[in-house]
């Protein structure tokens, strides 16, 4: 996913601070490229930029357009977002992961894809709709599905940076293979300091083992175990020593 290929479209925003609250979902997500069907003239640049504050650049550099078909005219997939069904309104709607998933081979491939935000009290009317070529909804309760015009940029910028970072964790889940290590050494430390007889040890093995399994343990949290069941052992070993 090149996100540098991706363009926010706001179709006559009406509140100049959800403008502002949009350039910081864009760059919360690495994307720049606003552009605002509507004048220049009728936003207060004060009060955008004071929800923008650093995100400030991305309003200095949006740029202004007729209609939605001027504003996507360099763009090779324009989504329209809404949460209306119709034969008017594309019939299909793509869910926004599905959305993210077609800009990413567009963008790769060197396509330029816009993600078009209707205006906050009515959303994009069948019309403006129709300059769209696609479809796309973000699922919410039935009996309050409206959304705020920045946290809808906010859910689908967000989308197509998952999509660009797709399959980069916080950490890799250990196998089993590595958990029996852990377990191993905590089955050893515990019977050092005589926790349990050995006919016992089975059953405390696959206790740990199952139980260290479902917490889907990283490799860090399962040296950080081994320590403490080591240093345990060895504590209690030098206890028993200067009693002795």
């Amino acid at each position: 996913m090149d996100l540098g290929k991706i363009c926010i479209v706001l179709v006559h925003p009406e509140e100049n601070r959800n403008i502002g609250a949009a350039c910081r979902a864009m760059a919360n997500n690495d994307i720049s490229d606003l552009r605002i069907v509507g004048n220049n003239s009728d936003y207060d640049d004060k009060k955008v930029r004071m929800l923008a504050i650093h995100a400030a650049p991305i309003w200095e550099c949006a740029r202004f357009y007729k209609s939605i078909a001027e504003a996507t005219c360099d763009c090779t997939l324009s989504a329209g977002t809404t949460r209306r069904r119709g034969k008017n309104r594309k019939g299909k709607l793509l869910l926004p992961e599905e959305f993210s998933a077609n800009a990413n081979s567009i963008t790769d491939s060197g396509g330029t894809v816009a993600t078009v935000f209707g205006p906050e009290r009515t959303g994009l009317s069948d019309a403006e709709l129709s300059e769209c070529t696609i479809g796309v909804t973000i699922p919410a309760s039935e009996t309050f599905a409206s959304l705020n015009l920045s946290h809808a940029v906010q859910i689908i910028s967000y989308q197509l940076f998952r999509e660009k970072n797709k399959g980069i964790a916080g950490y890799t889940p250990l196998p089993l293979s590595r958990i029996d290590k852990t377990v191993l050494c905590i089955a050893d430390n515990l019977q050092k300091i005589g926790f349990f007889h050995i006919a016992g040890r089975n059953d405390m093995e696959q206790f740990w083992r199952s139980l260290l399994s479902r917490a889907a343990l990283s490799e860090s949290e399962a040296q950080y175990l081994e320590k403490i069941f080591t240093k345990t052992a060895g504590l209690a070993s030098k206890n028993c020593t200067i009693k002795n």
